[in-house]
C-alpha cells in the first residue's frame, strides 16, 4: 500500500468531521489560530461569527446541515420578520398554512414541522396513536398499542430513521414484496420509503410496488425526500405515497429548522397534534410561527423562481473555476448533470495524476478547510486519477473567483514526489490490550487485539456493543488505527492516534461527527496455569 494511500484510508477525515478537528491523523496542516484570525473571503459582514472566534466557510459542498445548510430566500427573511412581530393562535395560524400549502402544492394538505427530520417523528406517531391524544402520551411506551411496526425495505435505512425509531416502534426490514406482504400485521403502524434510485419506477420495491401492496391492507406510506426538489403536483403522492416529507433548508431554500410535509389531511392533522405546541413526545421538537410562515413564503417563492437561471449562474461558476484550473497541465475537468430530484445541481469533477501534481484530492481537501480563505469542497480517487468536486448551489457571488484562486495556487505549486517508503517502526503493539475510552462524560472499556507485520497493524476492536476488524500502521514512534462500528442505517468510525510507552497505549479517538475522545490502553497479562486438561470422553455420569 503507498503512502497517499494509508492517508486517504486512515488521514482524510469526512467533511462534517473535519471542520471540527484541529489536527488531522497525519499531522496538523495549519495552526488553529491561524484559522481563528480569518475569516477569508467571504460575502456580507463576518463581524457576527469573528465575535465568537468561528471562521465562515464558502459552501462548495451543499445543503449539509453541518455547514448551515441553504441560504434563505429574501422572501423567506421578510416573511420571518413580519411574523415575529404578532402573537396568534397556533392551531389557526397551522390550518391557516396547511390550506394554503394545499392550494400552492396541489396536495391534499401541508404542515410545517421543525425540521425534515421532526416531520417524520411526527408522522410515525399519528400512524401508532391514530389522532389519540391517551396513546400520544404514552409514547415511547407502546405496551398495550395496536400499532408498533414500521416496516421499511432495506435500502431505506439510513441515519435519519432514528426520528421513527424515537418513537418506540419496532422496526421491520424487507428485501422483497413477498417480504412486504408477509410483515404486513396488525401491528404495523406504516411503511417508510427513503426516496431514491432503489424506489424508482420498474425497481423491484419501487414506491409504486410498496403503495399498491400498502393499499390493499390499507397502511399509510410515508415517503423521505428529503433533500429533493419539489414537484408540484408532487410526484410521489402520484405514486402512491400517503404523506411526503421534505427538508425546509435544502433545495427549497427555507429555514433551516423548518420541514415540509405534504399529504393525506387526515394522518396530517394527528401529526401536528404529535408535534409542538401540544404536550407530549413532540414537544422537543418546537417549530416557531417565525419558521412557520418562513417555510410557507419559501414553498410560494419555490412557484416563481427563474430556475432555469439559478441553474445557469451555477454553470457560470463552475465554468469559471475550470477555466482556471485546467490552464495547469494535467488537469482535467468534467460538469456532471445529476440524476434524480435529490441534491439536484450540477458538479464539477477536476482531476489529475496524483504521480505528477504530487498531491491528492484528499490532502487538498484537509488544506482549504483549514486555511484561509476556508472551503468546503469533495475529494476522492479512483484507481490512478485523484479528484476534488465543486457543488455550487450554496456558493454566493464572488465565491468562483476566490475558489478559483485557491485552488490553483495550490494545485500550481511545485512539489518533491511522495515517498511510498515508511520509516521503521519503533514500536511493537502486538498483544491483547485493554483500552479505557473517556468520552466527555462517561467512560468504556474496549479491547484491541491487534498483530504487527513490520509498519502494518491489524486485528480486532471490541467496543461497547460489537467487535469489528481494525487496521493501521505504525512509523517511528506513531501509531494510526481505524475500526468501523456498524448498524443497519448508521456507522461510527474509530481514528485511534497513539504512542506507546512500554505496555501503555495513550492518544485520542477521532469520533467523525461525534467529536472526540482520549483513550488509554494496557497490555493485557494472562497467568499461566501449567496443567493438563482431560477431555472427558462421553456423556457425563451424573450432573
Amino acid at each position: 500500500m503507498k503512502r497517499r494511500d494509508i492517508i486517504k484510508h486512515l488521514g482524510a477525515v469526512p467533511l462534517a468531521g473535519s471542520l471540527f478537528i484541529n489536527e488531522s491523523v497525519y499531522g496538523n496542516i495549519v495552526a488553529r489560530d491561524s484559522l481563528l484570525s480569518a475569516a477569508g473571503s467571504m460575502p456580507g459582514d463576518a463581524a457576527i461569527y469573528d465575535a465568537i472566534g468561528v471562521v465562515p466557510i464558502i459552501n462548495c459542498r451543499g445543503t449539509f446541515t453541518i455547514l448551515g445548510g441553504s441560504t434563505e430566500r429574501p422572501e423567506v427573511l421578510k416573511a420571518i420578520e413580519d411574523a415575529s412581530g404578532y402573537f396568534i393562535q397556533y392551531d389557526e395560524l397551522a390550518s391557516g398554512i396547511g390550506q394554503r400549502l394545499a392550494e400552492l402544492t396541489k396536495a391534499d394538505w401541508g404542515m410545517v414541522s421543525a425540521g425534515c427530520a421532526a416531520g417524520l417523528k411526527h408522522v410515525t406517531a399519528a400512524c401508532v396513536t391514530g389522532g389519540n391524544p391517551e396513546k400520544l402520551i404514552r409514547i415511547p411506551n407502546l405496551s398495550g398499542m395496536e400499532k408498533t411496526e414500521v416496516i421499511s425495505p432495506r435500502y431505506s435505512r439510513n441515519v435519519y430513521d432514528h426520528a421513527i425509531r424515537n418513537v418506540g416502534v419496532t422496526m421491520i426490514d424487507i428485501t422483497s414484496p413477498e417480504e412486504l406482504r408477509s410483515a404486513i400485521g396488525p401491528k404495523t403502524a406504516m411503511i417508510y420509503v427513503n426516496s431514491g434510485r432503489h424506489s424508482d419506477t420498474g425497481q423491484p420495491l419501487s414506491l409504486e410496488v410498496i403503495a399498491e401492496i400498502a393499499k390493499e391492507k390499507n397502511i399509510p406510506v410515508l415517503v423521505d425526500a428529503a433533500a429533493e426538489d419539489l414537484t408540484i403536483p408532487c410526484v410521489h403522492l402520484q405514486r402512491g405515497a400517503t404523506v411526503v416529507a421534505y427538508s425546509g433548508g435544502k433545495a427549497i431554500c427555507g429555514p433551516q429548522c423548518a420541514g415540509l410535509l405534504l399529504g393525506d389531511k387526515a394522518l396530517l392533522m394527528s401529526a401536528w397534534q404529535a408535534s409542538s405546541p401540544h404536550h407530549g413526545p413532540g414537544r422537543d421538537n418546537k417549530v416557531g410561527k417565525e419558521e412557520m410562515l418562513g417555510m410557507l413564503a419559501a414553498v410560494e417563492a419555490w412557484t416563481t423562481r427563474d430556475h432555469k437561471k439559478e441553474w445557469a449562474t451555477w454553470l457560470s461558476w463552475l465554468d469559471e473555476i475550470s477555466k482556471k484550473l485546467t490552464k495547469i497541465e494535467g488537469v482535467t475537468a468534467e460538469v456532471t448533470q445529476p440524476e434524480g430530484l435529490s441534491n439536484r445541481t450540477p458538479r464539477l469533477n477536476l482531476s489529475w495524476d496524483p504521480d505528477k501534481l504530487h498531491i491528492t484530492g484528499e490532502e487538498i481537501a484537509e488544506i482549504v478547510a483549514r486555511s484561509k480563505p476556508r472551503i468546503a469542497i469533495g475529494a476522492g480517487s479512483y484507481k490512478d486519477k485523484t479528484s476534488i468536486n465543486i457543488t455550487p448551489s450554496q456558493m454566493r457571488p464572488g465565491n468562483a473567483r476566490v475558489v478559483a484562486n485557491r485552488l490553483y495556487e495550490i494545485l500550481s505549486e511545485k512539489r518533491q514526489p511522495i515517498s511510498d517508503d515508511l520509516a521503521a517502526a519503533n514500536v511493537d503493539v502486538t498483544g491483547h490490550w485493554e483500552v479505557t475510552m473517556e468520552f466527555f462524560t462517561s467512560k468504556s472499556t474496549h479491547y484491541l487485539f491487534l498483530e504487527q507485520d513490520g509498519n502494518w497493524i491489524s486485528g480486532s476492536h471490541q467496543s461497547d456493543f460489537s467487535t469489528q476488524e481494525i487496521a493501521g500502521f505504525a512509523e517511528k514512534d506513531e501509531i494510526k488505527l481505524r475500526s468501523n462500528y456498524r448498524i443497519p442505517g448508521n456507522s461510527i468510525s474509530y481514528w485511534f492516534s497513539a504512542r506507546q510507552d512500554g505496555d501503555t497505549l495513550t492518544g485520542d479517538v477521532f469520533l467523525g461527527e461525534y467529536l472526540t475522545a482520549t483513550f488509554t490502553a494496557k497490555r493485557a497479562e494472562y497467568k499461566m496455569h501449567h496443567k493438563k486438561i482431560v477431555v472427558p470422553g462421553g456423556p457425563p455420569l451424573a450432573t
